[in-house]
């Protein structure tokens, strides 16, 4: 059987080089500007309230803009990736931005393991990170392991409504919106940002998951979903010649009634005391 987490790590540890060096991943923006945070982070900043003083942890990390984000916000931040050329790539950007952070290199579902159990006050998850793990129910079994009784789990990530469409053909829905056990199969050389040469580790394996099976998780791993909000914008371009780009959020969303799509949500959780 095909390990879908290691073609996934090697489609990964390609892209982390060319992320970094892409002009949309704002590097030399956090490096010049102390206050500078990625567009993820400050579309959330209202949702995610004073984060300042708490251990937090950022899951599958990638290279870092988000976690250097949630230090500058007054947290006290880890990441965590299985790609080491990302974390590298992360570990660069937060030494240019002057933050400290620890960085581990670990698969998601190996978090409790590497981290310790009850260690964090806050687990942030970023925008298309979900896509990349089989199983709702054991990430949500990793997050209530991480958090410590009171902690917050808060979710900013591409709705599974959005997931459904092919980018070429959205007029209808084409993919699974329910989780599946064989995983998705893409063979694509070009990334979801501007790079100089396509990729040679191209194949990527994805399963979606929907917002029913993610909360029933949370649920039945003793967490108490607290807000949740559903947004007709993403931060990247998931429908190219269909979608506008918001110079205010940096956010992308449809031409035509854009309130026809729900392309993003953001979800909290606390974990029983």
């Amino acid at each position: 059987m095909t390990d879908s987490f290691a073609v996934n790590k090697a489609n990964w540890d390609e892209r982390a080089v060319l992320h970094a060096a892409s002009p949309d991943y704002n590097f030399a923006d956090f490096a010049a500007d102390p206050a500078y945070l990625s567009a993820v982070v400050r579309f959330d900043r209202p949702r995610l309230g004073d984060i300042g003083g708490l251990r937090a942890v950022h899951l599958q990390c990638h290279i870092g803009t988000d976690t250097v984000s949630l230090a500058r916000l007054g947290a006290s931040v880890t990441g965590l990736d299985f790609s080491g050329a990302a974390l590298a790539e992360a570990r660069k950007l937060a030494a240019a931005a002057g933050a400290s952070i620890d960085f581990r290199e670990a698969n998601v579902y190996d978090a409790v393991e590497v981290l310790g159990a009850g260690e964090f006050d806050l687990v942030y998850t970023g925008i298309g990170a979900l896509c990349w793990l089989p199983s709702m129910a054991r990430w949500a079994s990793v997050v209530a392991g991480l958090l410590r009784p009171g902690g917050r789990l808060f979710v900013r990530e591409g709705h599974p409504m959005l997931g459904t469409l092919d980018e070429n053909d959205p007029a209808a829905p084409r993919y699974p919106y329910f989780e599946h056990a064989e995983p998705l199969v893409f063979d694509e050389p070009e990334t979801y940002v501007a790079t100089d040469r396509p990729l040679t580790h191209s194949v990527s394996h994805s399963w979606n998951h929907s917002l029913g099976e993610i909360i029933t998780a949370l649920l039945d791993n003793g967490l108490t979903l607290t807000a949740f909000t559903e947004h007709d914008s993403v931060p990247w371009n998931a429908i190219p010649g269909q979608m506008t780009h918001d110079e205010a959020t940096d956010e992308w969303r449809l031409k035509d009634t854009p309130s026809r799509l729900a392309a993003s949500y953001t979800l909290q959780a606390v974990k029983h005391g």
